[in-house]
Formats: structure tokens, C-alpha cells, sequence
């Protein structure tokens, strides 16, 4: 009893101690943000305790638990905050304060004459996927040389060249699809674009044929276990003693495989230097990884370029920082391009005239036969480029559907600030700001018939009511941090949408999944359906909403698939 009053009392000084600098921390924090409501920014009602968290929580509950919260800020701020464009919600503690930015001239100032800095906070949270520091979470020159190391695998041309490896990826997608037509119950069919695009982006970054597809790969199954047990506020997920565990183990096996990757280029380069390099058609030499690695040996930062022979072994910081790198493009390069391959199949469906006029532009431009469309690409992938009425259908379906919103930190130590649309100021010296992209894209003043999807936007002649607004269009964001992997997505959904929609008709099937749902529901379900709040299942009538898991349709979008004739 003595040792425990003894360790009670060396307790309990250290205990008040946090709880001082936490209350401490607590009223320096609210009291710039009471300053800043003085000085007149915009902001919702604030409270000195919860600051603006039960505002959000309050549209939060407007919506399914399992949607994305992205959708209670588009909500919020296309309701109360159109005259500004710009206001400040403040989270602290759960999360950073910041100006939620739905104005295409004041989302300019952030990523291009500012480009605000990313936070600590967004290293913090990639971590357990990526492993370490990647471009996602890297500012100044550090981000600048690892983006220059791989922009030349993410270049227009490299893209194209790899498009044949693109094809036969999707040629196995749709005998898959062929394969599940007519099936006894609902297909998932996300499950089935996500197993396409990892494949797909293993075969671009790591030049891995992975066959994916029919047999998940140890990749793609450590990443899925990782983002299984990845939450920022799931408390059930956070405080399970096993995740750090968990995911340490899996992130352990995907460093094996992409280190051994790494290797395997870097000893195919030692043993091809001085030999012919390959034709133009060869797959080998044209991944990411291995004209990343030919940045590298090149690049002036690092000395004088040197060639390959003189290098012994693979430099470890290189090998280490390369393999955060590909991990963040494994992650980012299947789930954003599965749910927006997912919606653009939902979005054609719930509009047959775009549909057929679609068809009808593949058949002009690759023949009749559907079948022929991969082999046509393969020879030419240059076609891809003729078909601007699917290229339009991709950019429509981004803007209804964008996979992410951005955040950046503040500038401290200085006096700039963002000015919106009116010349209000709002300081960045110690609050940063979020791009809102689903706001930003159904911003009425911004975008005529904002909710009506209109492919020809992307058709039309400048000047026309139609023609986007600079700025206005943010799924991959702009500036000099913007997505580095975008061509690849065109690219990808346009094979994917030449060789399958004119050979499969793609319906959603919600009734019948809820209906499964309801027969397998368990007491507590049923007791809580029928006596408790009732839990909304759409938003805005939209039954295939975005989901906190990356964006993608709800339930991983039920749908029928049926053969054309």
C-alpha cells in the first residue's frame, strides 16, 4: 500500500504538469482565433470550448454515418458561406484550423503564389502507409528534387509508351466482367476496378506483372491490411494495442518486395550499360522506377553524373526515400482512379444519351467491333487522343465526383494573407488553409447548372456560358504541386471506357443489395432500425455516395453486369 501511495504522488506532478500546458495550449489557441473573429473573418458560431466542432457535427448528421465528411463541409459552405467563398472552422484539437477555401481566385493564392507548405500533420498520417517522408508530405527543396526524380516517369511520353502494358490489363478486366455477367447477386464492383488499377500502377512504377487481378498480390494485400487498420479518428482503430503492430508487419513485407524491385533495375541497368539500348516497343527500361533511377545516377545534386558501372551497389538513403515514393503512387494510383473508373460507369448509366453518343464516338474512332479496340490502341495509342467526347466524360465525372480535397499549413513569421473575392484579408501567419474541391465544384456563381452533368463543358469555345472558369477545376490540384500521376489516370480510363462500354451494360443494383442486407441483419440491427433514429442511406438523392474509404461508392457499388449483344 505504501509503494502505491508512493507512486501516486510522483504521479501526480507530472500529470497536473501536462494538464496545465494542455489548458495552457488550449486558451493561446482560442484566443488568436477570438482575435481573428474580432477582426471580422468569416466563421461559423464559435465556442471557446468545442471552437466550430459541433457545427460540423451538426451537418455531419445530416448524412449517412459512412460518408465522406467532405460532403457535410460542401454542404455547410454552399449554404452559408456563398457571399464569401472563404471562411475558418476551427477543429483544434482533433485536427488543424483552417480557411475553407471554395473560390477559385482565393484557392489560386494557396497553390500557386503561396503555395502554402504542407503540414507535419500530413507526414504524421501517410506514414503508416508510405513508410517515411514522400511528395504527398514533403516541402522546399526536398520535394523539388524527389518530384524531379520522377517526373520523368510520369511524363507525357512515358505514359503513352506504356499504354499496350495498360491494354492487356484491361483486356483481363473485362473478361472478368464477362465472366461475372448474369451472376446469382450483385457484383462489388469497385473490388473489381481496385484490383485493376493496382495491377496497373504495379506495372507502371515497378514494371511488376503481377497478375493482380485473378491472384491478389502480397503487395496488394499488405497495403489493404495497412489501410484496414488506418484511421485519423476512429478511436476503436487508434487505440487497439495490435495496429502498430499490424501494420509494421505489412509495411515490412512491402518494402521487401519493392526493395527487391529496386534492385532488379538497378543490376539490369549495370548490365545493359554500353549495350544497344531497346526498341522503342520494349516494355523493359520505360517504368517509373527505372527512369527514376536514371534521374538519379544523373542528376547534379548528387555530384557529377557518373555512370552506372561506377556504381557498386544501390545508395541506401536513395533506395529507402525511392520506396516511400512508390509507395505513395501504389496507394494514390488505385483507390482515387477506382472510385472515379466506379463513378463514371455510374454516371453514363444514369445518362444513356452521353452513353450512346460515347459508343458512338469509339465506333468512329476505333471500328465497330468492340473487340478490336485493345489491339488498335496497342499499334497506335495515339487514338486515345481522338476521342474528346470520352476525355470530356472523365473531367465532368472528376467534377461531380473528386476523390479529395488539399490542405496546407500556414506561413508563420510573416504578414500575407488571402484575399477573396470582395479584397477581405484573412492572415496566414498562423492559420492554413483547405481547398473544399467538392464546393469548389458545384460553387453555383462558378459553374452554370453546377448539378447537372454536362460533359460538353469541356467541348465548348471560350466564351460560352459553359467554358470552366480558371481555377475552378481542382481533382488534381494545380499549381507546381499538382497531381503527378494524372496522365496516367486519362489514360487508364480511357482504355478501360474503349474496350468495355460498348460490349457491357453496367446497372447499379442498391434495392437488391439492400434487400440482401435486410435478410441478413441480426437482432440488434433490426431493434435499432425500427426504434431508433432513422439513418439516411443517400445524399442530395445521390443512393452511390463517397464513402470516407477513399472517396469510393458506398458499398463498394452493388451493380448487375450484362453482355451486349
Amino acid at each position: 500500500m505504501a509503494i502505491l501511495n508512493t507512486l501516486v504522488k510522483l504521479a501526480i506532478p507530472p500529470i497536473l504538469t501536462a494538464l496545465g500546458y494542455g489548458l495552457h495550449c488550449a486558451y493561446q489557441h482560442r484566443c488568436k482565433i477570438n482575435e481573428l473573429r474580432k477582426q471580422g473573418v468569416p466563421m461559423p458560431k464559435w465556442n471557446w470550448f468545442t471552437g466550430h466542432l459541433l457545427v460540423l457535427q451538426e451537418y455531419v448528421e445530416r448524412l449517412p454515418p459512412d460518408a465522406n465528411v467532405q460532403l457535410a463541409m460542401q454542404t455547410l459552405a454552399l449554404e452559408k458561406w456563398g457571399h464569401t467563398e472563404v471562411f475558418l472552422m476551427d477543429f483544434w484539437p482533433v485536427y488543424p484550423t483552417f480557411y475553407m477555401v471554395f473560390d477559385p481566385q482565393t484557392a489560386y493564392q494557396v497553390s500557386n503564389k503561396y503555395n502554402l507548405p504542407k503540414l507535419p500533420l500530413h507526414l504524421k498520417f501517410m506514414h503508416p502507409i508510405v513508410g517515411g517522408p514522400s511528395l504527398h508530405g514533403m516541402n522546399h527543396d526536398e520535394w523539388k528534387y524527389w518530384r524531379s526524380i520522377f517526373n520523368p516517369g510520369f511524363s507525357g511520353g512515358s505514359m503513352m509508351d506504356l499504354v499496350p502494358a495498360v491494354v492487356d490489363s484491361v483486356q483481363v478486366f473485362c473478361d472478368i466482367l464477362k465472366e461475372k455477367a448474369g451472376s446469382k447477386e450483385p457484383i462489388q464492383l469497385s473490388l473489381l476496378t481496385t484490383r485493376l488499377t493496382m495491377e496497373i500502377i504495379m506495372k507502371v512504377t515497378l514494371d511488376m506483372d503481377s497478375n493482380n487481378q485473378r491472384v491478389e498480390h502480397p503487395v496488394s494485400i499488405s497495403l489493404q491490411k495497412i489501410l484496414a487498420w488506418h484511421s485519423f479518428w476512429d478511436p476503436r482503430i487508434l487505440i487497439n494495442p495490435l495496429r502498430p503492430f499490424i501494420q509494421k508487419y505489412h509495411s515490412n513485407l512491402i518494402n521487401t518486395s519493392i526493395r527487391k524491385e529496386l534492385e532488379k533495375r538497378f543490376i539490369e541497368m549495370k548490365q545493359s550499360e554500353g549495350q544497344e539500348k531497346p526498341q522503342t516497343g520494349s516494355k523493359r527500361g520505360k517504368s517509373v522506377i527505372a527512369l527514376a533511377l536514371e534521374a538519379y545516377l544523373a542528376n547534379p545534386d548528387l555530384g557529377e553524373e557518373k555512370a552506372v558501372s561506377e556504381t557498386a551497389v544501390l545508395d541506401e538513403h536513395f533506395a529507402q526515400y525511392a520506396s516511400y515514393q512508390i509507395r505513395l503512387f501504389l496507394f494514390a494510383g488505385s483507390d482515387t482512379t477506382s472510385s472515379t473508373i466506379t463513378y463514371v460507369y455510374h454516371l453514363l448509366f444514369k445518362h444513356p444519351e452521353i452513353l450512346k453518343q460515347v459508343r458512338e464516338e469509339h465506333d468512329r474512332v476505333f471500328g465497330s467491333d468492340p473487340s478490336d479496340a485493345g489491339q488498335l490502341i496497342k499499334s497506335d495509342p495515339a487514338l486515345l487522343n481522338s476521342c474528346p467526347l470520352t476525355l470530356a466524360v472523365i473531367k465532368e465525372t472528376l467534377r461531380i465526383f473528386p476523390p479529395a480535397s488539399t490542405s496546407r499549413g500556414e506561413l508563420a513569421g510573416t504578414h500575407e494573407a488571402l484575399t477573396d473575392r470582395h479584397g477581405n484579408l484573412y492572415p496566414i501567419d498562423y492559420v492554413g488553409a483547405n481547398i473544399l474541391h467538392q464546393a469548389c465544384h458545384f460553387n453555383p456563381r462558378v459553374w452554370p447548372r453546377a448539378e447537372e452533368f454536362l460533359p460538353e463543358r469541356w467541348l465548348v469555345e471560350e466564351g460560352h456560358e459553359l467554358y470552366p472558369v480558371p481555377g475552378a477545376w481542382r481533382p488534381f490540384e494545380q499549381g507546381p504541386r499538382n497531381c503527378i500521376g494524372q496522365t496516367l489516370v486519362y489514360n487508364e480510363i480511357r482504355v478501360l471506357l474503349a474496350m468495355s462500354l460498348r460490349s457491357f451494360d453496367i446497372s447499379p443494383a442498391y434495392d437488391e443489395w439492400d434487400a440482401l442486407k435486410l435478410q441478413n441483419e441480426g437482432l440488434v440491427s433490426r431493434l435499432t432500425r425500427r426504434f431508433g433514429k432513422v439513418v439516411p442511406n443517400t445524399v442530395n438523392g445521390e443512393r452511390a455516395y463517397q464513402t470516407e474509404k477513399a472517396a469510393y461508392p458506398v458499398d463498394d457499388y452493388p451493380c448487375r453486369v450484362k453482355v451486349r449483344e
